[in-house]
């Protein structure tokens, strides 16, 4: 076996294992149900708060037994990419829809629903109040089950705020205003108004709650997938966490909790919240701004919260205090969140899961992005960021298949040094590697080019998975939404007939191998027949399999991501095939597909 062969094997071998191991720890995902969008299912009568003790600055979860009322008086948000209401009881941000998503690729499929109030089947909820002081009742402030009074406004959009009011019967008056942005941001301002006389403390806080469905199952809708991060979300002072479900239901009870919980003290800039595959709620207290933030789950009630809690402020007789926070619920667009970013929410661009390989994912997004800001179309801005990756890697590949070249015409020299050699592996080792050092060859370049496509393939695979961007993204004709399998099959001849092939996850999937899969393994095939067959048999048998172990293996993953590997093929053929012709090596492509087909002698002809 010369070397050459051996090095193409490895490198072979490796991408195989490679993307193997990576199937079974990150198996591709599966078309969920138009459902998917609207995640939770509610525990009926339960609604969450967060009192606090004022003094100690502690998080004490209190679920009250109180669901909200059905008649509970609503108000209207209007916003150009937001649908939805406020209650009056609570103050609760609790019915939020997003007018520019729909849950699937139907001219009549619904719009995604992000809040639900608590008693629907997809209970999630953002809330605001303050927690009482020394000398202040809990029914002295406002909770989850105040019933407040709209004192201004009568749509909340991003021209008209609405003000809700509150008072306690005892001197202290409780406002809260609540406006938005043409995006994704609310602003909550509260503020109390202290007319007893005496000085009062109280915290001010917010709460993010989803209702679950119990400890031993996951929430419905998510597509628990490991490479992607569903559940809590915080930044505290530059440090990123991420807390899955499964996990929050195993933290500890903390002292002073009736929960289990997880605290983090922010000493100025921070955010909180529930991240899902394209959408997030973040409650973002106002930057420079010391506060306790906390992920809960309490396993009474089933549900999981987090929470912002500010200091205590002490309020003197006749005075008003006042603190502004935000509450982001929305989709997770780069844009979007970016130019949040810019206003001084802190790295708020890293809520997007970047996963590992951040430092290559976020550039290939940026350039993807872009690209795709110029063509308009996400499928040829994908072969566009292609072609511009394989021109940064030419050098590289040059080098290599430069390298791949000159093995072939040493071939007559190796062969020589084989038979000189006879048994003797060491002397025939010796005299290889004198013949590559003074020709100057190395035989171990071919396999750069293949290995350093690795990232490469694992992070634009995140960047096809994660990104919102490519979700229902189309190319052209049957190829509507790029970070789904390709839909084509002969069931519906290749697209050309209105019902969908076999899901991607059975094995009917398998026997009805669409478009791309099969572009793939000819693309890959072909790039093999620029070499001859190895003279080894069961080197043969691997060779002639691996296009088409590759094609059923990816067939399965993101169109988008296969689009990028037929179309790294493609330019992989094309520049090796004249590379290697200008160093005097002339690959006999169809002579060695034609040597492919022949039939092969038996052992006992003669």
């Amino acid at each position: 076996m010369d070397d050459q062969n051996k090095n193409l094997i490895l490198a072979t071998a490796l991408s195989f294992l490679v993307i193997l191991v990576w199937l079974v720890v990150f198996p591709p995902p599966e078309q969920t149900a138009p459902t998917e969008e609207t995640a939770i299912e509610a525990v009926e009568g339960d609604v969450a708060t967060a009192p606090v003790a004022a003094e100690t600055g502690a998080i004490n979860t209190e679920v009250v037994a109180e669901p909200e009322s059905p008649e509970a008086p609503r108000i209207e948000i209007n916003t150009p990419r937001l649908t939805g209401s406020v209650s009056l009881k609570g103050g609760r941000i609790d019915e939020l829809s997003l007018k520019d998503y729909r849950i699937s690729l139907q001219p009549d499929a619904d719009i995604v629903k992000l809040l639900s109030p608590s008693g629907s089947d997809s209970a999630y909820y953002a809330l605001y109040g303050w927690a009482p002081g020394a000398g202040l009742a809990a029914d002295q402030v406002p909770g989850a089950a105040t019933d407040w009074q709209l004192a201004e406004g009568e749509v909340l959009s991003p021209e008209t705020p609405i003000t809700l009011s509150w008072d306690n019967g005892n001197g202290l008056t409780f406002t809260r205003t609540i406006s938005i942005d043409d995006d994704y941001m609310f602003t909550v301002t509260q503020s109390v108004a202290n007319t007893t006389g005496a000085e009062v403390k109280l915290a001010p806080y917010g709460v993010l709650a989803r209702h679950g469905t119990g400890e031993d199952a996951d929430l419905p809708g998510l597509k628990n997938f490991f490479i992607l991060h569903e559940g809590a979300i915080s930044m505290t002072d530059g440090g990123l966490a991420e807390i899955d479900y499964s996990d929050m239901r195993d933290f500890p009870v903390e002292p002073n909790e009736r929960a289990q919980a997880e605290v983090f003290q922010v000493q100025q800039d921070g955010w909180i919240g529930f991240t899902d595959h394209y959408w997030m709620t973040t409650l973002i207290p106002e930057p420079g701004s010391a506060f306790k933030a906390a992920a809960k789950y309490d396993d009474r009630r089933k549900i999981y919260q987090t929470e912002t809690v500010l200091p205590t402020l002490t309020v003197a007789p006749g005075e008003t205090a006042e603190v502004q926070t935000q509450l982001f619920a929305g989709a997770k667009e780069w844009e979007t969140i970016r130019e949040y970013q810019r206003e001084g929410v802190l790295k708020f661009i890293d809520s997007i899961d970047w996963g590992w390989f951040f430092f290559l994912t976020k550039p290939i997004f940026w350039l993807l992005h872009n690209i795709n800001a110029l063509i308009g179309n996400m499928g040829w801005s994908i072969i566009g960021l292609t072609l511009i990756i394989k021109a940064i890697l030419f050098p590289l590949a040059y080098k290599s298949y430069v390298s791949m070249a000159k093995m072939k015409e040493l071939q007559p020299q190796m062969e020589a040094l084989k038979e000189a050699a006879g048994d003797d592996r060491q002397k025939m080792q010796q005299g290889m590697m004198e013949l590559y050092k003074k020709e100057k060859v190395n035989p171990a370049a071919g396999c750069l080019p293949i290995l350093m496509q690795i990232p490469i393939f694992f992070s634009l695979y995140k960047v096809i998975f994660v990104t919102i961007e490519l979700r229902q993204a189309p190319w052209f004709g049957p190829f509507r939404d790029l970070s789904m399998p390709d839909p084509t099959s002969i069931y519906n001849f290749f697209g050309w007939l209105p019902w969908a092939g076999p899901q991607p996850d059975t094995i009917m999937a398998l026997a009805f191998i669409g478009i791309l899969p099969l572009l793939l393994g000819i693309s890959m095939w072909l790039q093999q027949k620029l070499n001859p067959a190895p003279t080894d048999p069961t080197q043969a048998m691997i060779f002639a399999w691996m296009p088409w172990v590759f094609m059923f293996m990816l067939g399965s993953f993101a169109s988008g991501l296969v689009v990028y590997w037929i179309a790294n093929n493609t330019i992989t053929f094309t520049q090796q095939y004249a590379i290697m012709r200008s160093q005097g090596y002339k690959p006999d492509v169809f002579g060695n597909i034609k040597s492919g087909f022949k039939r092969k002698p038996k052992a006992d002809e003669k």
